[in-house]
């Protein structure tokens, strides 16, 4: 799958935007804060329906308008498809393709598969297990339509049931109905904790020679699912706890405890982990992501890269360079240096300036490119 174009209107500080991509690596450049970031949500957004900020609609759209406009022209083996998404501030997006309205998300997710790898993703191995269900969850939800739609059934039913239990507080007759939900909680629950086992399996698989090689083959990385309950005993711990959930009116058992642990031998490198552990880690498991979904997919992703060579060094970031191989790439970053002294490929380069986006070649070589920045540097 190749992105061709992307259009925005009005979508956050971008009016009016058009922009062609290379299949292959394409670079928007440009100082912090001007917009090149927006460009890959908007693109992560058009395939997967959600911010990869956790952002709202209302958020994306421009401050001063009511409704957004995002169009992407997709190219497989030569047959084009035209995604259009309508994202308005009080009302829910619509999406359309090729003209034809569609109303479940599951019918666009897996369309175009993104990975997208930015420097907050060098803290999923640190951080709460919240980021490491998210991750998990937002793949899972593009390569398996089955689980999006357990996991979306799932969360309205958490949802419902909390709220059942704080209304409870001033009619406990409701504790009658309980049950219900909990039947059905337990039923979606059930398959979203076998699913994510699996996955969890199947990036084993993937990760192991990935993390050995990046690691200089010093370290051993292996991925282990942590379930809040095992499916034997979900429905069991669940009435078990019913009293302490009425109490504290929220559900405390299911898949929405989960967590995944990351090893090194004998080492869960979440809380005993080097810094530096971490972020390999967090390498590992961006590039295990790509793997994936080609095995699963029999295609290629489009891998969405926000200023994430920055926070690497310089054998991560020749790594992860040299693994990109034929995936169409969008990368941002402040300056064209890191590509140039790796003697990367550059296809296509676009300056970004104050939601402005000026497409500095057709055919000039990078080091042309990296030669006109110089002198635009020592002009500033």
């Amino acid at each position: 799958m190749i992105l061709k174009s992307i259009e925005l209107a009005d979508y956050r500080n971008y009016d009016c935007l058009s922009l062609q991509f290379d299949k292959g690596t394409n670079i928007l450049y440009g100082d912090n804060a001007q917009g090149k970031t927006n460009i890959l949500e908007a693109i992560y957004v058009a395939a997967t329906t959600k911010s990869h900020r956790g952002s709202k609609d209302r958020e994306i759209v421009n401050f001063d308008k009511e409704e957004a406009h995002i169009r992407t022209y997709l190219d497989r083996e030569g047959i084009e498809t035209r995604v259009d998404m309508h994202l308005r501030k009080s009302k829910s997006k619509g999406i359309a393709i090729d003209g034809q309205k569609i109303k479940k998300a599951a019918d666009l997710l897996g369309l175009c598969n993104v990975v997208f790898f930015s420097p907050e993703d060098l803290g999923i191995i640190k951080n709460g297990p919240a980021e490491r269900r998210r991750f998990v969850d937002m793949e899972l939800c593009q390569l398996d339509s089955f689980y999006l739609y357990n996991l979306n059934h799932y969360n309205k039913i958490i949802n419902q049931r909390n709220k059942l239990l704080k209304d409870m507080y001033l009619n406990p007759d409701l504790k009658e109905t309980l049950g219900i939900w909990d039947m059905q909680l337990v039923s979606f629950g059930e398959k979203i904790i076998e699913r994510r086992r699996i996955f969890a399996e199947q990036l084993n698989e993937i990760i192991y020679d990935i993390h050995k090689r990046l690691s200089g083959g010093r370290e051993e990385l292996t991925i282990q699912y942590e379930p809040d309950v095992e499916i034997e005993d979900f429905e069991k711990k669940l009435a078990a706890g019913q009293e302490r959930d009425i109490r504290a009116k929220m559900t405390s058992v299911g898949p929405h405890r989960d967590d995944f642990s990351f090893m090194i031998g004998n080492v869960d490198i979440r809380k005993y982990g080097s810094q530096g552990q971490q972020r390999t880690a967090a390498l590992s498991l961006k590039l295990s992501e790509i793997e994936l979904v080609k095995k699963i997919t029999k295609d290629n992703p489009v891998l969405l890269l926000d200023d994430v060579l920055s926070e690497l060094d310089s054998n991560r970031q020749n790594y992860l360079l040299n693994s990109i191989g034929d995936i169409q790439t969008i990368i941002t970053c402040t300056g064209l240096e890191e590509f140039v002294n790796h003697r990367f490929e550059i296809d296509r380069v676009y300056r970004v300036s104050e939601g402005s986006v000026v497409c500095m070649n057709n055919e000039r070589s990078s080091d042309e490119i990296h030669t006109e920045q110089e002198s635009e540097n020592e002009r500033a």
